[in-house]
């Protein structure tokens, strides 16, 4: 791995947090993500299934752990299976985690080989009442390709019918969403990569570039930082592509007197970052710009205040859209008399302001999380409203990564990182 050894005893603690949720006599088994195929002998890079991850640290393929807080055997009780590593293996694809690397990483001292799991696994249920599958509940889940869990789960409700079973994403879900130390540390790192990569193209970007030629110096400054690359796909928007949400083609050249959105992060250690910030081509916004960019910096300050132990999230959207009806009055995009006509399906903001403002963050860039319960401390959100006209060629947003504290303001990790336009403008002019 490219990043720092992170210490075992946060796995520890996260797998603390989760079998205190369990019901008794039960166990619970996470998989590692398969290695997804191309074509040919192609894959695709291999990326760790995020929860074994959480719970274990191995970011490894062919990876299972389960969790049996009562086994008879207290050797039982945490159990990681891995793929057997060899001399032929290390020489062909590289070194794997042997047994002792395991209890390093993961802090869990009974490691067994792949091969091993059947027969394990089969006495560990004769002891067990039921079994916590690991589904996939996010509300954004595309759940299409058949993955390695499940296959696992379609096979074990075969061979065992009679177990009872338990779903692992509500406890996954709320423990999850708030952050250890450790974790905001790694996440803050993050934030500093795709600082460095920000202020790489304050200095790069002028009229005539390409927007992948700006993918590829994040790129480079991501990987030169111990980073695999982006959080997420990149966005590199210029002008008109600005009013399209998730464009991702980065495939135009950047004009004088255009702005460009860029929304982008590097991820550390499987923890992502998620930036937004606008700029103009030639460095120096226009009036007409400046003043919806310092409309959409506004709603975000303000919002961003609402990000406190005990709001509900539903409640911060609408508080949040009050905000920017105001701004979108005072840029002539909607009138007084446009909001006391609006329907509550679709307020008249949402011509111009149409996604949500915050989402968790974490291992996942949309990470999983209790929307219907109110925001504790130590839960990381984003914050990102934004203005998009279209028939202007024009679309701000504006995004920073916010820990919720016990009292006061929420930390930003990302404060460090210019936002002000007349920042923006000085260093891209220096």
């Amino acid at each position: 791995m490219k990043y720092h050894e992170i210490p075992a005893d946060l796995f520890s603690r996260n797998r603390k947090k989760f079998t205190s949720q369990m019901e008794n006599g039960c166990l619970a088994v996470f998989n590692s993500n398969d290695i997804y195929p191309i074509s040919a002998d192609g894959t695709m890079p291999f990326q760790q299934h995020r929860d074994l991850f959480y719970l274990s640290g191995v970011d490894q393929e062919e990876s299972i752990l389960v969790l049996f807080p009562q086994a008879n055997n207290t050797a039982h009780r945490e159990v990681l299976f891995l793929r057997e590593t060899n001399e032929h293996i290390a020489i062909w694809e590289g070194e794997r985690l042997t047994k002792q690397a395991a209890f390093h990483t993961s802090g869990i001292k009974t490691v067994y080989w792949l091969q091993q799991f059947d027969v394990i696994f089969k006495q560990l249920m004769a002891e067990a009442n039921g079994i916590y599958f690991n589904t996939n509940e996010h509300l954004r889940a595309n759940t299409e390709v058949e993955t390695r869990e499940d296959r696992f789960i379609k096979k074990i409700k075969i061979e065992f019918p009679a177990h009872q079973s338990y779903k692992s994403a509500p406890i996954l879900h709320k423990i999850r969403s708030v952050k250890e130390t450790t974790e905001i540390d790694l996440m803050q790192q993050a934030c500093k990569i795709t600082e460095a990569g920000f202020r790489r193209l304050l200095s790069f970007i002028q009229p005539g570039v390409w927007e992948f030629e700006i993918e590829a110096e994040l790129a480079h400054e991501f990987l030169r930082n111990r980073s695999k690359g982006f959080a997420y796909t990149p966005i590199i928007a210029s002008g008109k592509n600005a009013c399209v949400l998730h464009y991702i083609q980065n495939n135009q050249q950047c004009k004088d007197g255009d702005v460009i959105l860029l929304d982008v992060g590097a991820e550390y250690a499987n923890y992502s970052s998620d930036l937004t910030r606008c700029v103009p081509v030639n460095g120096k916004f226009t009036a007409r710009q400046k003043a919806v960019y310092n409309a959409v910096l506004h709603v975000k300050n303000e919002a961003q205040k609402l990000l406190i132990p005990g709001t509900i999230m539903a409640e911060y959207h609408k508080q949040v859209g009050v905000l920017m009806e105001e701004q979108l009055v005072k840029l002539g995009l909607i009138s007084m008399d446009d909001i006391k006509n609006q329907s509550t399906e679709l307020p008249a903001y949402k011509k111009y302001f149409m996604h949500g403002t915050s989402h968790f963050l974490g291992l996942d860039t949309h990470d999983v999380g209790l929307w219907h319960l109110p925001i504790e401390a130590g839960m990381v959100f984003t914050c990102e409203p934004g203005i998009y006209i279209p028939e202007e060629g024009l679309g701000i947003r504006l995004e920073d990564d916010l820990v919720v504290q016990e009292t006061g303001a929420p930390l930003n990790l990302m404060g460090d990182i210019p936002i002000e336009a007349d920042d923006i403008e000085a260093l891209m002019n220096a």
